[in-house]
């Protein structure tokens, strides 16, 4: 489908809920571009981890200005561990300052070869893009989303139990909805889509249909 206007797609969603699965695959299919903000949270955590003598305020802003997409498809990111210290960080107000930036940057000047901009995360349908055309909330029962992640991580050669990852995601949902700063939360404008009985494929085409519906209009 080709698109006349620049177009935004805002996802939100808890932990493993197959938001950037659905993300991604949105992304492919209509051209845009494609962010996976928490994976910058976890950059961050994954350095505060990994060198926390030199980790501070300065380092990260250096960071951000020289961050590219291909910093953040280190797999290291995707462990249990970072995604604890990601939930800490993202409570961190000039952290959050910095982060925002860079998002609200990609969402609204994405290179000029796409066709607009998808990005997915805790609070992007209200606070980084309040003027998205396409607004979702994804979300899945607590149980399916654990067995996920756990799959994942068990790809990854990761020793770790199904109840390790369920007492995980548990602490980052209570973590991630009650949070001060931009908690995550379903906004009235946000369509909300349940994946716990759905395949990728079928999520996939029912957010297609709702997108190319309005598209047409």
């Amino acid at each position: 489908m080709k698109i006349k206007n620049k177009i935004k797609v805002a996802i939100d969603s808890p932990a493993a809920a197959g938001a950037g699965t659905q993300a991604k695959l949105i992304s492919k299919h209509y051209n845009l571009f494609y962010l996976d903000t928490g994976k910058i949270y976890r950059l961050i955590a994954n350095i505060k981890i990994t060198i926390p003598k030199k980790y501070n305020y300065s380092l990260i802003k250096k960071k951000m200005k020289k961050l590219s997409m291909k910093d953040l498809q280190n797999k290291k990111l995707l462990t249990d561990e970072v995604g604890t210290m990601a939930s800490i960080i993202s409570k961190d107000k000039k952290i959050r300052k910095l982060v925002h930036a860079f998002q609200i940057k990609s969402a609204y000047d994405p290179p000029e070869k796409y066709n607009g901009s998808c990005l997915d995360g805790r609070d992007i349908t209200y606070k980084i893009i309040p003027d998205a055309n396409f607004k979702f909330f994804i979300t899945a029962n607590t149980k399916t989303r654990a067995l996920r992640r756990y799959k994942e991580l068990r790809v990854l050669n990761k020793k770790i139990s199904f109840n390790e990852v369920l007492k995980s995601i548990k602490k980052r949902d209570k973590s991630d909805y009650n949070r001060a700063i931009s908690p995550l939360k379903k906004t009235k404008d946000s369509i909300l889509i349940n994946t716990t009985n759905l395949t990728k494929r079928s999520c996939f085409l029912k957010i297609k249909q709702i997108i190319d519906r309005k598209l047409k209009a």
